[in-house]
């Protein structure tokens, strides 16, 4: 009888999958950098990514010290462990960059998504558009005879969620913006 040819990690779907499950997993990351508030800087922070083949999910920046000039850019990026070590590490080298912390790392962070959505409707989608945005806690930042523009603010799941619901009722089109993080305690 002939051995078994199997090759480590051949399928996921193998009762002999012999990978080792923590191996390839991709994490999702919010790391917080405090840089110079000076022209180039976020493009040399984003080069960094772009140069290297990392993926940027989400991207905001901010000035947080008017006097220091310092802005603070929060990246939320994937990958394995080891690739947000050297991430990190890679950043900490950029000369403009004064800190980086990992807010994903450091324990719970507060985290905040930004959602405008577009809804078309009339007559009884209205008012069902309404009350679900009553519900969510959404603000009407626009209004017309034909369709409303909501605000939403929340975590991303809470956003996913309002536009499942609102998809049947008439969503025509949304834009959201990076998720703001911020760790918490001191």
């Amino acid at each position: 009888m002939s051995a078994l040819n199997l090759q480590q990690g051949a399928s996921s779907h193998s009762a002999y999958d012999l990978r080792d499950p923590h191996a390839d997993r991709e994490e999702s990351h919010t790391l917080a950098v405090l840089v110079e508030n000076e022209p180039g800087v976020l493009a040399r922070v984003i080069g960094l990514f772009s140069g290297r083949g990392y993926n940027i999910d989400s991207l905001t920046v901010a000035e947080v010290d008017h006097t220091g000039h310092r802005s603070r850019i929060t990246v939320v990026t994937r990958g394995t462990p080891e690739v947000i070590v050297q991430i990190k590490a890679q950043l900490g080298r950029i000369v403009p960059v004064h800190e980086v912390h990992d807010l994903t790392a450091e324990g719970a962070a507060v985290e905040r998504e930004l959602g405008l959505f577009k809804v078309r409707g009339n007559g009884d989608k209205r008012v069902e558009a309404l009350r679900i945005a009553e519900i969510f806690r959404a603000n009407v930042v626009d209004s017309t005879l034909e369709s409303f523009v909501f605000e939403v603010v929340g975590t991303p799941s809470k956003l996913d969620a309002f536009a499942d619901l609102m998809r049947p009722l008439g969503l025509m089109d949304l834009a959201r913006t990076g998720v703001a993080a911020l760790s918490r305690g001191t």
